[in-house]
């Protein structure tokens, strides 16, 4: 496991990856209790994942977030790939994500009466941030002479800069006023960063106020941003620059929930006579 822990140290993954993973191969090797884990085949592997977190009804997304975990645990301990002989991941879903329209959107920016809760919303929806990002944010990181936010060592350790709404910028300066944070933008109680738990825990309470009933998380408003972009004209490679994107496919499933696009399509029943 030092090794393990080292390579993840040594590569700058995020302490929250680095807990994370560190405690799905810990769980993986107490099950093994006195075996060794370089004598298990891939058919050994694939059953632990089938029994620990396919039966037990885990998401796909935190199934593989424990294959990629055994997978680097496996090349830094081991020098091994695990999963050449038989595939260990779920097969991959194609489900569009969940998007709040403009009106859902001011409903809920406005349901905020205290202005800390107001202002990390607007910024979430306006920069597409990720709840992790948003809590991350120090003073430093708001420059708004130049109307930028700096998004620092964001998933894949990418450092990455989105615009600075003005009505962002005019909210900021409200809260900034009433709170004086002294390092994190946001600040917890007693310190420290936002708590992510109180995020989105006001952002179901919003919901509920606002009568809203779609599925939706903190997370759906970084689907509205890149949705209301491209519905506004804005170009995908822009897109994927703002929201951080490795891929140009990963921000390509915005084409497909975008419903002015949709609305350009001809439909054949109007072109009848009728």
């Amino acid at each position: 496991m030092r090794k393990f822990k080292d390579y993840m140290i040594r590569k700058r993954y995020s302490p929250r990856t680095i807990e994370a993973y560190s405690s799905l191969v810990s769980s993986f090797i107490s099950v093994l209790k006195n075996n060794n884990p370089a004598g298990l085949t891939d058919d050994d592997i694939g059953r632990y994942i089938t029994k620990f977190y396919v039966q037990a009804g885990h998401s796909r997304s935190y199934q593989n977030q424990a294959i990629n975990a055994l997978k680097m645990y496996y090349r830094t301990e081991f020098n091994r790939e695990i999963g050449t002989q038989v595939s260990l991941r779920p097969k991959r879903e194609h489900k569009l994500p969940n998007v709040l329209s403009p009106e859902e959107i001011r409903a809920i920016l406005n349901s905020f009466s205290n202005s800390k809760h107001k202002t990390i919303f607007f910024l979430i929806y306006s920069g597409g941030l990720r709840i992790s990002e948003v809590v991350s944010l120090k003073i430093t990181d708001i420059d708004s002479k130049r109307g930028i936010i700096r998004i620092r060592n964001s998933k894949g350790a990418k450092d990455r800069e989105v615009p600075l709404s003005k009505k962002a910028l005019e909210q900021l300066r409200t809260y900034y006023k009433a709170y004086q944070p002294k390092e994190f933008l946001f600040e917890g109680q007693f310190g420290g960063p936002y708590s992510t738990r109180s995020i989105q825990a006001l952002f179901r309470k919003s919901l509920l106020k606002c009568g809203i009933k779609k599925s939706a998380t903190v997370h759906t408003l970084r689907h509205s941003y890149a949705t209301h972009l491209l519905e506004n004209g804005t170009d995908l490679r822009i897109i994927q620059e703002l929201l951080g994107h490795k891929s140009s496919k990963t921000t390509e499933i915005y084409t497909h929930v975008s419903q002015q696009t949709k609305q350009k399509i001809p439909n054949p029943l109007d072109q009848l006579d009728l």
